[in-house]
């Protein structure tokens, strides 16, 4: 059986999931200022990877991204976890956030925030479990 020629699709679904990924760190760095976040942001990431599953086959996303996404959940978590764990040792109610303001060399001055340890803990997370359940599903033909 002849296998079908889909250039036009695989170059277009590579172009749009740089543009997806671009916009989801986007949306991920306005969390704690505007709406986004780790959750908003880690589906964007996700609809990416699930764009390139129903472009290319599972083999070929497994085989260019060699990732056990049931670790990153974990990952996820725990980084999550710990992040409002770590305001405890300070002697701060869980989950307390502080930030300060750092000259950066490119930047300038720049807000650095606890909450974006706690967005990348979350983002993590719903990457991880969003494509487990997506692999899950397609596996199950």
């Amino acid at each position: 059986m002849k296998k079908p020629n889909d250039v036009i699709l695989h170059s277009v679904t590579k172009v749009a999931v740089v543009i997806i990924l671009t916009f989801s760190i986007d949306l991920f760095f306005a969390g704690h200022h505007d709406p986004g976040g780790g959750f908003i942001g880690g589906l964007g990431f996700a609809s990416a990877l699930t764009l390139l599953l129903l472009a290319f086959d599972i083999e070929w996303v497994r085989e260019n991204i060699p990732i056990d996404f049931k670790v990153v959940t974990a990952s996820g978590v725990l980084i999550a976890v710990l992040t409002g764990l770590g305001s405890v040792v300070f002697d701060a109610p869980f989950l307390s956030q502080t930030f300060d303001y750092f000259n950066l060399p490119i930047f300038g001055k720049t807000e650095l925030a606890t909450a974006v340890i706690f967005d990348f803990g979350v983002a993590l997370a719903v990457i991880g479990t969003a494509v487990t359940i997506i692999l899950s599903i397609a596996e199950d033909r």
